[in-house]
């Protein structure tokens, strides 16, 4: 029991991480029909940004504290957060009328652009982050939990609450609900059609940049390739959840960690990645729309 109490939560944590990035995915899917498949690499370069960061903040330094921690998660969100507006602004706005294939075809190539820059200027050796805080247990009854899994689980739940509260009432989040359903229509009632969706990448490449900090102190090493594989995870669970669907993205995020570590501890770690896109094909074989997802019509 108590080693399915654990699991219960490294699956929890790596759900949640999961989750996090695959908000990207379902804020710009549900606004412009795009799968921007360079947001894996802005959660990867959010990761770098935040290792730089700790080393100018002086890490090593006897007086570093939590508020240089918390310095590190606004510099890489911020500069995260320009990089997905520069993305769009550069890669997509330019090709918004075109055939969805062009777009599509240009995120891949924006992906391995941001990747292949890391690895020209940083290397590609794995880096390792800092890894001398946050670890001590604490132990509740069967469950045992560091205190970087309590501010992940915290951190991840807040930043979903606070999304799914700003579409939902501010005036920016009702632009991005019309836009989602006719651009034309909502430029004709004085949207601001070409900023409201650089302020979605601009927050789904933030929250990224987020994830890429915590996955860095979480794991303790990041390297060039990483948001290849946890870009796809994240799509994989965008897609379970209903892709455009922000409550399904943290749903869907949260059922592939418990899935995949549940998973590969009773089949082996050698078939983690072969079960997660397992469940990605059983899932666009049998529920298409995923588990919040809606059918809706297509658009001309």
């Amino acid at each position: 029991m108590e080693i399915f109490v654990q699991q219960l939560v490294n699956g929890l944590v790596i759900g949640l991480m999961y989750a996090l990035i695959a908000l990207g995915y379902t804020m710009v899917y549900g606004i412009i029909r795009l799968i921007n498949f360079a947001h894996g690499d802005i959660f990867m370069s959010g990761a770098f940004i935040g290792y730089f960061t700790f080393v100018l903040l002086g890490f090593y330094s006897a007086h570093f504290g939590y508020l240089d921690i918390f310095l590190v998660f606004v510099v890489a969100m911020l500069v995260a957060g320009l990089l997905g507006v520069t993305v769009e602004r550069l890669a997509y706005r330019p090709l918004r009328q075109s055939p969805k294939i062009v777009v599509l075809i240009s995120s891949i190539g924006v992906s391995f652009t941001l990747e292949y820059l890391v690895r020209v200027f940083v290397g590609p050796a794995f880096l390792s982050y800092p890894s001398n805080f946050g670890r001590q247990t604490v132990s509740l009854g069967l469950l045992h939990v560091t205190y970087i899994q309590i501010a992940i689980i915290l951190i991840c739940s807040l930043f979903m609450l606070g999304i799914t509260m700003f579409v939902k009432n501010t005036l920016t989040g009702k632009a991005m609900r019309a836009i989602a359903v006719d651009q034309d229509t909502s430029r004709l009632m004085g949207i601001n059609v070409d900023k409201v969706i650089a302020m979605t990448f601009f927050i789904g490449a933030s929250i990224a940049g987020a994830g890429g900090v915590m996955f860095g102190i979480y794991y303790g090493e990041i390297n060039f390739l990483m948001g290849f594989l946890l870009g796809l995870k994240a799509f994989t669970s965008s897609i379970i959840g209903g892709i455009g669907n922000i409550p399904g993205a943290f749903v869907g995020g949260i059922v592939l960690g418990l899935l995949e570590t549940f998973g590969s501890f009773y089949l082996g770690g050698q078939w983690k990645d072969v079960f997660s896109f397992i469940i990605l094909i059983a899932v666009l074989l049998f529920k298409p729309t995923g588990l919040l997802g809606e059918k809706v019509a297509e658009r001309m």
